[in-house]
């Protein structure tokens, strides 16, 4: 691959969260090593280092109300503050154009604001699953992208870059094929959780597989993308297989 060609694809830019999706359109062209280079060559990604954001009041318009502690931004109930996940939580999958994504009335996604961007998840291991599942789909469609990070994307000082480069970086994903497949909690405390969504994508009769860790903060009564990096804001890695992961989809 040319150096100016790499240097001019989307996916090598701070954005490419916009478009972890259609990541796997490029690993069937053939094009391994920009996905090597955002992955650093882990196959199996270790978990970036995270403080817990603290929470803050202050919320764009499009936004809820905050609420208070850590109860959940929409009132739901069942709160959980420890603990792990050993077999698929019980969901309703929904379709966002042709990508299926998990619902649930006790996990969420318990709204959607104006700008369409479905939010409010349970407090709790599940509605931290749930809440990276939701992200896999509504972070890949070129239209929601901006308004989700705007609601996703957690206080701190990356916060910024990251909704100024993620916006716009969207493909149209024509031809390609989504799901999630599977997740493995790899951490749960109640303030944090660190989630691994496994997805599959299949364009023109091939398939990938793809490993995407969201880190996740629980602030202001919702889960929230805590970003250590914003050059690699979810820890993506092109995996074999699905094997460790607990299977969970439509």
């Amino acid at each position: 691959m040319a150096e100016d060609n790499e240097q001019q694809s989307p996916f090598t830019r701070p954005g490419f969260v916009a478009a972890t999706v259609v990541i796997a359109l490029i690993v069937v062209l053939g094009l391994v090593i920009v996905i090597v280079n955002m992955t650093r060559d882990d196959p199996d990604p270790a978990p970036p280092t995270s403080t817990s954001a603290e929470p803050t009041t202050a919320a764009p318009t499009s936004e809820p109300p905050e609420a208070a502690g850590g109860a959940s931004v929409c009132g739901l109930p069942g709160e959980v503050l420890e603990g792990t996940l050993s077999a698929a939580p019980a969901a309703e999958w929904a379709f966002q154009d042709t990508t299926a994504y998990p619902t649930s009335p006790e996990f969420g996604p318990g709204e959607t604001n104006a700008d369409g961007v479905r939010y409010c998840f349970q407090h709790s291991p599940e509605g931290a699953v749930f809440a990276a599942a939701n992200a896999v789909v509504q972070g890949s469609d070129s239209e929601l992208v901006g308004a989700w990070l705007d609601y996703f994307v957690a206080d701190g000082p990356h916060r910024d870059a990251v909704l100024s480069q993620g916006a716009g970086t969207g493909g149209s994903g024509q031809g390609v094929r989504v799901e999630v497949a599977g997740f493995r909690l790899l951490a749960y405390d109640g303030q944090t959780a660190r989630v691994d969504v496994a997805v599959r994508g299949a364009t023109g009769g091939q398939t990938v597989n793809l490993s995407m860790v969201y880190l996740l903060v629980w602030e202001g009564g919702d889960w929230k993308l805590s970003v250590t990096d914003p050059n690699a804001p979810i820890n993506v890695a092109n995996i074999p297989d699905l094997a460790g992961y607990i299977s969970w989809g439509a």
